[in-house]
């Protein structure tokens, strides 16, 4: 009974060790330029495929009304808040790796390739967006809110 109830214990914690080591959830998003807060992004997963979704815009000139002006897909014009910035993203060959989609910097409407690594145990998220071959871009660390 009682190496039943260990084993359940350790199973557990892995399970919860393992689930950690996902990009869904809740991200604090950081600058690659000036390291400032910039927003809060929801990932969620749906069928295996991941999208990411800005939750809160808090850039330091940040405004409740600011729009992707130049994003130049469907995601023009559309609030920054509930901007919908990962798009298609799927868990790769590698180990703790997704990858296959994009993402928008809604600053300039550039759209990326994805390539998205959890690291320190799952409590940061290595963002790499690129354009053509990976070293060709812009890598940002988030930091996981929950």
């Amino acid at each position: 009974m009682v190496r039943s109830a260990i084993a359940l214990v350790l199973g557990l914690s892995s399970a919860a060790a393992m689930a950690q080591m996902s990009p869904v959830g809740l991200w604090k998003t950081i600058s690659d330029t000036d390291g400032t807060v910039t927003s809060e992004v929801r990932i969620i997963e749906t069928a295996g495929v991941l999208t990411g979704k800005i939750e809160r815009n808090l850039g330091p000139k940040a405004k409740p009304d600011d729009k992707c002006i130049e994003c130049k897909d469907d995601r023009k014009d559309q609030a920054i808040a509930g901007l919908e910035i990962i798009r298609s993203a799927k868990k790769a060959d590698a180990m703790d790796v997704w990858e296959g989609g994009n993402i928008v910097d809604p600053n300039n409407g550039t759209v990326y390739k994805l390539k998205m690594t959890p690291i320190e145990g799952g409590k940061k998220l290595e963002i790499r967006g690129f354009v053509g071959f990976s070293f060709l871009g812009r890598t940002q660390t988030w930091v996981r809110v929950n």
